[in-house]
């Protein structure tokens, strides 16, 4: 086990100490409303922890506090991680970007596309153009989530049993058949719309690699980059450290709620949201973005691979917003692109949330959070474990927050 601390003064780093205390006072203020039970927050400059900030209890019936080491499901997050280890089969030949899914996973062979009507009364035809591995990883697939309610494959994947992206009982092999019998919503790389894909890509990687998931990830990236306590289970001496999570009641508290099954290895290894970690393996893998592939003389990705990740891949340098699917056609989603599963700001002067040309990261479901701004050489990170409803805005007040830390 190891554990994050800060390494400098935020002065030395050029941070505004001041509007730290301001960003700690918030967030602590929601801890004392009972809107949150606890959270971290670190901020590092060049590589080195300038503020870490644990407040709360990672288990309130217990009493427990969150601390350093306290562990988190991280969900989406998830998602960059299961990027890099595509990549990492990408680098050495094995996979292309430009690999028809097909070839890896025979279920997608006779893929269809929507064409019009609904429920029974679905009408679809064959693709026009193959669905890619470069698809899976920007969410241009056209494949969905059943949780949205914007589009007849929406009602489809509801009506297949994948109101939590998961067939019952399922492993991931079984799920990618389940995925694959189902239409897309669209001509693959024609829309953006957040999906299982990282889940196919997930079980892409175990084709190729011969590996299951968990193991890939623990020998090529974990491992490497020691990131000590990231997995797909907590182990028993682990789970005293795991955060309880809670659901945003509809009075604005909080209630325990049920998560990732944890506490033994699942049979589904979800490529999409299956991660646990800890703030000190989080902090490892944003180091190692921001250094563009290489952490602490170890080498995982080249720089120009990372570069790729993290630079816009929307068609005509499009946003969220104008090449998003109905149900991302949000003010929020303006000025920012999509890379290999990292959102990129490609106009700051649009997003609602002030932030630097080229500042990429992604989110979890239990407001989770991380990015880097490599113009400030700046990375981000807060952590708690409240899936929330409507009322919480974590995530854009403390992007709002820390611009008054960073400056112009």
């Amino acid at each position: 086990m190891a554990q994050l601390r800060q390494e400098v003064d935020p002065g030395e780093a050029g941070l505004d100490g001041k509007a730290l205390d301001r960003l700690d006072q918030h967030f602590a203020h929601y801890v004392d409303e009972g809107r949150l039970p606890g959270f971290l927050v670190s901020v590092s400059r060049g590589g080195r922890v300038a503020h870490l900030t644990t407040h709360g209890l990672r288990d309130v019936a217990a009493g427990l506090p969150v601390e350093a080491d306290t562990l988190y499901r991280i969900y989406s997050m998830t998602k960059p991680v299961t990027a890099v280890a595509a990549l990492l089969l990408v680098e050495e030949g094995r996979l292309s970007l430009d690999d028809p899914v097909a070839d890896h996973l025979p279920a997608f062979a006779d893929t269809e596309v929507y064409d019009s009507g609904s429920g029974a009364g679905t009408k679809t035809r064959p693709v026009r153009q193959p669905l890619l591995i470069r698809h899976l990883m920007t969410h241009t697939s056209g494949l969905t989530f059943a949780f949205y309610h914007a589009h007849p494959v929406d009602a489809l994947y509801r009506e297949a049993g994948l109101e939590s992206s998961v067939p019952a009982g399922a492993n991931l092999a079984e799920a990618i058949e389940v995925y694959a019998s189902l239409p897309l919503q669209f001509e693959p790389g024609t829309q953006w719309n957040y999906s299982v894909s990282s889940n196919v890509l997930g079980r892409v990687i175990e084709v190729v690699s011969g590996q299951p998931l968990d193991a890939f990830y623990a020998e090529r990236i974990f491992g490497p980059l020691g990131m000590t306590d990231a997995g797909f289970h907590v182990t028993e001496a682990q789970t005293p450290r795991l955060a309880e999570l809670y659901g945003e009641t509809d009075g604005g508290g909080i209630e325990p709620i049920a998560g990732l099954p944890l506490r033994r290895r699942p049979r589904f290894l979800s490529g999409s949201g299956g991660m646990a970690a800890s703030a000190h393996d989080l902090h490892r893998f944003m180091e190692m973005l921001r250094r563009r592939g290489e952490l602490d003389g170890t080498r995982l990705l080249a720089p120009e691979t990372v570069d790729l990740m993290t630079r816009n891949q929307l068609p005509g340098g499009a946003d969220l917003r104008s090449f998003g699917s109905p149900s991302h056609q949000e003010p929020s989603n303006d000025g920012l692109g999509f890379g290999l599963s990292v959102s990129v700001v490609i106009d700051p002067a649009r997003t609602q949330a002030p932030s630097g040309l080229g500042t990429f990261g992604w989110s979890g479901a239990a407001t989770t959070t991380f990015w880097v701004d490599p113009g400030r050489d700046v990375t981000v990170q807060f952590l708690t474990q409240v899936r929330p409803t409507s009322s919480l805005k974590v995530i854009p007040e403390l992007r709002q927050l820390m611009h008054e830390v960073v400056g112009d």
